[in-house]
């Protein structure tokens, strides 16, 4: 199973599904369902808001730092995209 939000590009006819796949389709607006959700809020609230970017590369930059600086923290991940609920059976 895959779990997948309504973003256009999940949605599209073009989307080839392989047989032993399938797909859940979120509710919509819903973002608390979907844990990364809370890892790009986290990001931004952390590293990325409240700036004003002289460039698209500094922006391209800054946002590669913060994605780097994230992932040497799989507890820090694992901590924003648990859901106790989906754990607690």
């Amino acid at each position: 199973m895959l779990m997948m939000d309504r973003a256009g590009w999940h949605m599209t006819d073009k989307l080839v599904v392989p047989a032993n796949i399938t797909i859940m389709v979120l509710p919509p607006r819903s973002p608390e369902l979907n844990p990364v959700e809370n890892v790009w809020q986290f990001m931004r609230d952390n590293w990325l808001s409240n700036r004003v970017f002289e460039s698209y590369d500094q922006i391209i930059a800054m946002c590669c730092h913060a994605w780097n600086k994230l992932i040497s923290q799989p507890w820090k991940i694992m901590s924003i995209g648990l859901r106790r609920w989906a754990h607690g059976f």
